[in-house]
């Protein structure tokens, strides 16, 4: 997993970091001559949402399986549950940042379309900041704690192998202690 996770996080990011950079060099979003870049960010920012969220998702599928694996192999092997445990701990607290990352790229998407100066939903700001500011922080926080999040996901995935592998040697134990083909 941890081979395929590395080049799509780095893809979704640099779309991310793309829509950033795209989303600063709008000069001004009201003028009718420049409404190309507003639609080449849109159109970037929803290409990286939609990837990170493949992403996200993909490393979400991997801990629920294995989690489901390791399950049913501590209990059929009568293993240490504490490996299970172990499993779903791992699954759950990945689950969190998952989710929060997601929201704020969810937020920044919203006050980006709200910023937009031919967006009907008439947003004026909020505590003295413009639309386009709020915007800005928000995107400028969901680019980074999704950054951050990929290296703690990575993280998760590194040690869950680890986890797995020592489940896998304490299965291939039982197994040639019985007189089973270890494989």
């Amino acid at each position: 997993m941890k081979r395929i996770f590395l080049p799509l996080a780095l893809i979704s990011l640099l779309l991310l970091a793309g829509a950033f950079l795209l989303g600063l060099m709008i000069e001004d979003a009201a003028q009718r001559s420049l409404s190309h870049q507003v639609d080449y960010h849109m159109w970037t920012a929803l290409t990286g949402l939609l990837f990170v969220t493949l992403v996200h998702g993909l490393v979400l599928t991997y801990f629920v399986g294995t989690g489901r694996w390791a399950e049913e192999t501590v209990r059929v092997y009568g293993l240490d549950i504490e490996l299970y445990t172990a499993s779903r701990g791992s699954k759950r607290r990945i689950m969190a940042t998952i989710l929060g990352g997601f929201v704020l790229l969810v937020v920044a998407g919203s006050l980006g379309a709200a910023a937009d100066p031919a967006s009907p939903v008439g947003f004026s700001g909020v505590l003295g900041l413009s639309p386009p500011t709020l915007h800005l922080l928000a995107a400028t926080t969901a680019l980074l704690t999704n950054g951050w999040i990929y290296l703690m996901e990575y993280d998760a995935l590194d040690r869950h192998a680890r986890l797995i592998e020592e489940i896998m040697s304490e299965v291939r134990r039982i197994r040639d202690e019985r007189g089973l083909d270890s494989n």
